[in-house]
């Protein structure tokens, strides 16, 4: 990772914590704007409401699980769903690492861009 005053760090790993806002949009300035459309909207079930667009997804949209960008996922809410939730997701990616298959419900064309 390089730093603004030019120094680079190795890393394996970075985590971006970006406070409240879009998530999707948190993406693309941070991604890019491909990459934010090709996950689609983070959070809601689709319920056909004005903030949580159809169709029905039937689990949480983009949240704790892998997304259509390999190598993204999302964590948010606050620190009760965090703390809960990370336990999932950290699940998930260790089976992946060994090679686990995990199925992820709701995995269907994105109809929700940023």
């Amino acid at each position: 990772m390089r730093l603004s005053d030019g120094d680079e760090l190795p890393a394996d790993l970075i985590v971006y914590a970006t406070g409240y806002g879009s998530m999707n949009e948190w993406a693309a300035q941070l991604i890019s704007r491909e990459v934010a459309d090709r996950v689609g909207k983070c959070w809601g079930l689709g319920s056909g409401t004005t903030k949580d667009p159809g169709p029905w997804e039937g689990e949480l949209r983009n949240m704790w699980k892998p997304t259509r960008q390999p190598g993204l996922w999302f964590h948010g809410g606050n620190l009760h769903a965090s703390r809960h939730c990370s336990q999932f997701l950290a699940l998930q990616l260790q089976a992946r690492m060994h090679g686990i298959p995990t199925p992820v419900y709701g995995m269907g064309e994105v109809h929700h861009l940023s």
